[in-house]
């Protein structure tokens, strides 16, 4: 399925996503899945994860703001999306900075997530590998980290998606790079924690890896499209929810190497 077919069958079928994600990111993400075609809910009590995971198009889990009721909810969101066939999609946010933080991490990647996504730092350090990250913006570039997705991949068979001024995704198996957005892009909070929400949306609308590369080149020709318009991160933002919701089936292919 080509990654234009799915921005067709995304807006088609509206897809509902569970989106448990970090209290910086909630507006942006929801705002960001909403102007892409999609329908965010940000639902992380862990009394109503049972219910309501099984009933979304998508789950996805970004654990940007760790607190031991939260974990429980991703745990169970986890599970349930896996026992009734929900596709998910893992963030590791920073997860190399405390040995919490590592371990929620890996005992999510162990559940076998339909599409892990990270920078550069954050696939490395998810591989075992030492990075430079700081925080949770990237000190490595993404061609450093492409084995560490292609091991990732293989080994528990997940889509791995990396990002970064190009970015990078693999099922261990094929591959592809997509190429484009702009440089303000990391000055505006949470954009990449709303590319895993969007992921999520691709994701119940398609094959994974499909999924995994449409969403990154919709950022991408959203990225290029707001640029020109913009005069800084305050004006990109509002430019850049206008081009998602403007970006049409045919787009997507201009910004994907193969």
């Amino acid at each position: 399925m080509h990654p234009d077919d799915l921005l067709t069958t995304l807006r088609g079928q509206n897809p509902l996503v569970h989106c448990i994600t970090n209290y910086v990111a909630m507006n942006v993400a929801a705002n960001v899945v909403l102007a892409a075609g999609a329908s965010p809910a940000m639902v992380h009590a862990p009394e109503e994860i049972a219910e309501f995971t099984p009933i979304c198009g998508a789950l996805t889990i970004n654990i940007g703001t760790l607190s031991a009721p939260w974990v429980t909810s991703m745990l169970a969101a986890a599970r349930a999306a896996n026992d009734t066939n929900v596709p998910w999609v893992l963030d590791p946010v920073a997860h190399f900075i405390s040995d919490y933080r590592k371990t929620v991490a890996q005992d999510l990647l162990s559940l076998r997530p339909t599409i892990l996504r990270g920078n550069a730092s954050e696939i490395l350090a998810m591989a075992g590998q030492a990075g430079a990250g700081k925080g949770a913006d990237s000190g490595d570039s993404v061609e450093t980290a492409e084995n560490a997705a292609y091991a990732i991949a293989k080994a528990h068979g997940t889509v791995v998606a990396i990002t970064g001024a190009v970015d990078f995704v693999t099922d261990g198996k094929q591959s592809a790079r997509v190429s484009g957005g702009s440089e303000i892009m990391p000055m505006v909070t949470a954009l990449g924690c709303a590319q895993t929400a969007l992921m999520g949306a691709y994701a119940a609308s398609g094959p994974a890896f499909e999924a995994a590369l449409a969403s990154l080149a919709h950022f991408k020709v959203a990225g290029n499209a707001a640029a020109k318009w913009a005069t800084g991160p305050g004006s990109f933002q509002m430019n850049f929810l206008d081009a998602l919701s403007a970006t049409q089936p045919g787009d997507l292919a201009s910004v994907i190497q193969s």
